[in-house]
C-alpha cells in the first residue's frame, strides 16, 4: 500500500484516550488526525509534511457503546470499580500517601485529582477531567481479557498495520497498550521500529498485570516481552508525565532498545500527543527509519 504521493507508507500511528468524536464519521476523524499528527512530526523534525507518509489507526468508537462525547462539561463521577482500582494503583505508584491512594476507591474523583494537581503543579479542574477520561477508557479496554470491545480494538490496529506494512509504528498512551497486544496477537506483522510515547504499560497492579500475554516469571521478577515481529523498540517518556509511570519500561519489559526521557512541555501538556510527536527524542529516533 502506498500513500497518495506514491511513497510506501512509512508510519502507522495509534492514538491514546479522548479521541472519540461522535459528530464526525470515523473516516473524517481519521483523516483529520493524519493531518495533525503529520504536521506535529514534521515540525519536530524540521521538514515539510510532504516528506512524511502516515496513516492513523482510529479505534476510539469501539470503546464506546453510547452516544456520550467526553469534554469539559463531562462531570460524572467514575463509578466503575476497575477504574477506581486503577486510579488507586496509579496513585500508589506516584507516591501518594496510603490514605490518598486507598481513598480513590471510596472518595469523589476530585480527591485524587487534588493531590495529583498539587504534586505536579497542575490545574485542578483539568487534572480531574483528564483522570476521568483516561481511566474510564483504560478500564473499558482492560475490563475483560475476552471482551468483544478489547478484541475489536486490537484487531483494528492490527488491520491498519497489516494493510500498510509500515517501517514504523508510533503509539501514544493507551495506544501503546493496544499496540503491544495487537503485535503479540499477530506475530506475522513485521515492524522495524516500535515507538511508545507516554506509556502506562508498566503500571504495576494496574495495566501491567492485565496485559495479554501476561508477563512471565514470578513476582517480583516478572517481565513483559517485546513482540516477536518488532525489530527495535524505543520508549519515550516525559519525566514529569504522571501517565508514564514508571517512565522506564525496560525495568518491566525485555527487548527494549532505548528508554528515553525528554521534557516535552513545562505545563499541563505533559501528556499531549502533539508534544511527544514534536519532541527532539522522537525526531532523532524516527529520522534514520524515514530516510531523513
Amino acid at each position: 500500500m502506498s500513500s497518495s504521493s506514491g511513497k510506501p507508507l512509512a508510519v502507522v500511528a495509534v492514538h491514546g484516550v479522548g479521541y472519540r468524536d461522535a459528530r464526525a464519521t470515523a473516516e473524517q476523524v481519521r483523516v483529520g488526525h493524519i493531518q495533525s499528527w503529520t504536521r506535529h512530526l514534521a515540525v519536530g523534525m524540521g521538514i515539510e509534511t510532504a516528506r512524511l507518509a502516515l496513516d492513523f489507526a482510529y479505534y476510539a468508537p469501539l470503546l464506546h457503546s453510547g452516544p456520550t462525547v467526553q469534554g469539559p462539561q463531562d462531570t460524572d463521577e467514575l463509578n466503575d470499580p476497575l477504574a477506581k482500582e486503577l486510579i488507586a494503583a496509579w496513585l500508589a505508584e506516584l507516591g501518594a500517601p496510603r490514605r490518598v491512594a486507598q481513598g480513590a476507591l471510596t472518595m469523589p474523583l476530585r480527591y485524587a485529582a487534588s493531590w495529583v494537581a498539587e504534586k505536579f503543579s497542575l490545574d485542578g479542574r483539568l487534572t480531574e477531567l483528564f483522570i476521568r477520561v483516561f481511566f474510564r477508557e483504560v478500564a473499558t479496554y482492560l475490563a475483560d481479557i475476552d471482551s468483544p470491545a478489547r478484541a475489536a480494538v486490537r484487531e483494528e490496529v492490527a488491520a491498519r498495520i497489516a494493510r500498510h506494512r509500515p517501517r514504523v509504528v508510533l503509539a501514544h498512551s493507551l495506544g501503546t497498550v493496544v499496540t503491544y497486544e495487537a503485535l503479540h496477537a499477530h506475530p506475522e506483522l513485521q515492524v522495524e521500529l516500535l515507538v511508545t510515547m507516554g506509556s502506562p504499560l508498566a503500571l504495576p497492579h494496574g495495566v501491567f498485570d492485565r496485559l495479554i500475554p501476561a508477563p512471565t516469571g514470578a513476582p517480583p521478577a516478572r517481565f513483559g516481552l517485546r513482540p516477536a515481529g518488532v525489530a527495535r523498540w524505543v520508549n519515550i517518556a516525559d519525566p514529569g508525565d504522571p501517565v508514564a509511570i514508571p517512565p522506564h519500561l525496560a525495568r518491566a519489559f525485555t527487548g527494549i532498545s532505548e528508554d528515553l526521557t525528554d521534557p516535552i512541555h513545562p505545563t499541563f501538556g505533559f501528556h499531549h500527543a502533539k508534544n511527544y510527536l514534536s519532541c527532539k527524542a522522537t525526531a532523532a529516533t524516527l529520522a534514520p527509519f524515514l530516510g531523513l
